[in-house]
């Protein structure tokens, strides 16, 4: 039969135990009802001034005033932003260091300029979506972009479009797009360019005669008449570009946009990334970053956590499909 002493002592033992067991498992929750205490950094791999960047300021601002601490936007501008994504998903896994991530996200591990893909991230949340369109000049023989397939499938390699670096997102649409219409990508050459902007003066100036690149980024042009767009490759018709056709609408099954979002580095607990989650929802429901968007013809998305990552997955494979079939592997 147990002493006293022994009893009291065996009791003792169960009540560490279960303490000790009680502790590690509220650690995170706990941790996270303390988050956060210092200061924020969130890396844009882009240069100021830009989408992504913007956006991120946006939501960076929000957050600021939300949780008391300073959030700092830093923009790493370096490896075309493979090295941007590597510095993001090396860093502590704590909270405090927050990555803007893009489309190139999905697509530099199948060039072989980066290793880092969207697994080596916790997703948090995808704010802005804005789709392809296809545009060309005002004065250009095509009206719709059915007529501009065919003279490409007539005439494969006399016409080119840019937008962007190869293999930059805008190019992927030019893939997607012939894919879908079964034309040979290389029908339709590409002109690499630093950005939208060059290539719509390129187009404006008779240097390419199709240009692909973002719904904010034509809307101007097409609103003073410079330019005509033939197409939007989204689900939907997309607000200040009512008149202009989804590719869906016209019969080709292919979507695609520039997106950009948050991320933390994987292993961050989950209690934090659902904390930042809410908190970066609360900031994109605002009165002041929707003005944002509407400022900026930018087309918000907001995707949380999970539903961001199953994304990531489809999104990864779909951007390795298409480089192989354009020969970019």
């Amino acid at each position: 039969m147990l002493s006293r002493t022994t009893l009291a002592l065996a009791i003792i033992l169960i009540i560490i135990i279960v303490g000790v067991a009680a502790y590690y498992a509220l650690g995170p929750s706990r941790v996270a009802a303390s988050y956060p205490q210092k200061p924020i950094t969130i890396y844009v791999p882009w240069s100021p001034g830009g989408g992504t960047d913007l956006t991120t300021r946006q939501v960076a601002a929000y957050l600021q005033q939300k949780f008391g601490v300073e959030i700092n936007v830093l923009n790493k501008v370096a490896g075309g932003g493979a090295a941007t994504f590597y510095a993001g998903a090396t860093a502590p896994p704590d909270g405090y260091t927050l990555t803007a991530i893009t489309i190139e996200l999905s697509i530099f591990p199948h060039l072989g300029t980066s290793n880092v893909t969207y697994q080596d991230f916790e997703p948090i949340a995808m704010l802005i979506c804005n789709p392809a369109v296809v545009a060309v000049r005002a004065d250009a023989p095509w009206k719709t972009l059915n007529e501009l397939l065919d003279y490409i499938k007539a005439h494969p390699g006399e016409l080119k479009a840019s937008g962007t670096a190869k293999a930059g997102v805008w190019d992927m649409a030019r893939i997607g797009l012939l894919q879908a219409a079964g034309i040979d990508p290389n029908a339709l050459p590409w002109v690499p360019s630093t950005g939208a902007a060059p290539a719509i003066q390129e187009l404006l100036a008779g240097g390419v005669q199709v240009v692909i690149a973002g719904s904010g980024e034509i809307k101007p042009y097409k609103d003073s008449g410079q330019l005509r767009a033939l197409a939007i490759m989204s689900d939907t018709r997309v607000k200040g570009l009512d008149d202009v056709p989804t590719l869906k609408e016209l019969g080709y099954n292919f979507a695609i946009c520039g997106w950009a979002g948050l991320a933390a580095p994987k292993g961050t607990p989950q209690p934090i990334v659902n904390k930042l989650a809410e908190a970066v929802k609360e900031a994109y429901n605002s009165q002041q970053f929707q003005q944002f968007l509407d400022n900026r013809s930018f087309v918000g998305k907001l995707m949380l956590t999970d539903d961001f990552k199953k994304y990531l997955a489809n999104e990864y494979d779909m951007m390795k499909t298409l480089l192989e079939k354009a020969g970019y592997k």
